[in-house]
């Protein structure tokens, strides 16, 4: 990792899908409503998590076991998205996102949220759950997305940076995905990654960076003790 972590008061960066809101059954149904479309096989959880990947193209692939043109995917992406947004309703915070939001908050730290989900539909959705005052910017992706998270951290901190003053080398990074170890290693800032389900436990744990079991465990892996 770039940096011990242990005593710092870092500026956390968190995730999104996964990490402080609990979707994961939303992400499968989905994904299935996809697969439906395409006269593939469902999938459960444990086939997603051992083969999710960004870009997410290339995880839709390994499932349907070919390539996918540009029509098709963006087709795919629609759907996926449809399918998602009929059961968002199901899906609530994780149960202590609240919580270690408020931790940080109350001990005078700074924190922003990063997702790969659309820019304008996240904005409306961390609004209605009651959070974006906890956060001192909030990125979706905007244009076409589904692909890897790195250079939109990069623009992430770059920002912070030029809005609040922040240093981008003093972020941290906490994800459930492999692809936000891969993100923080790349912009060269810290990471710690959380159990949430997009892939397997030992799998994040060969990411060489800490890994925790819940929100609350997170975030004493990223100093907050």
């Amino acid at each position: 990792m770039p940096g011990s972590l242990v005593g710092m008061r870092p500026h956390l960066v968190w995730d999104w899908n996964g990490t402080l809101f609990d979707d994961q059954h939303l992400v499968i149904d989905g994904l299935n409503a996809v697969l439906d479309h395409a006269g593939a096989p469902r999938v459960d959880l444990a086939t997603y998590q051992r083969l999710y990947t960004r870009p997410v193209k290339v995880f839709y692939e390994r499932l349907l076991g070919r390539e996918i043109g540009p029509e098709e995917w963006a087709e795919f992406d629609a759907r996926y998205h449809g399918g998602y947004r009929a059961a968002l309703h199901r899906a609530t915070l994780t149960a202590d996102a609240q919580s270690v939001l408020e931790t940080v908050r109350a001990g005078g730290g700074t924190q922003s949220l990063l997702s790969m989900w659309r820019h304008e539909e996240l904005l409306p959705l961390v609004g209605e759950l009651g959070i974006a005052e906890h956060f001192n910017r909030i990125d979706g992706v905007r244009g076409a997305g589904g692909g890897v998270k790195a250079p939109f951290l990069a623009a992430h901190l770059e920002r912070l940076a030029a809005d609040h003053g922040a240093d981008p080398a003093s972020a941290l990074v906490i994800g459930d995905a492999l692809d936000d170890a891969a993100a923080a290693a790349e912009v060269g800032v810290d990471c710690v990654l959380y159990d949430g389900g997009s892939h397997p436990r030992e799998e994040l744990e060969g990411a060489g960076v800490p890994v925790a079991g819940s929100l609350t465990e997170a975030l004493a892996l990223a100093g907050w003790r």
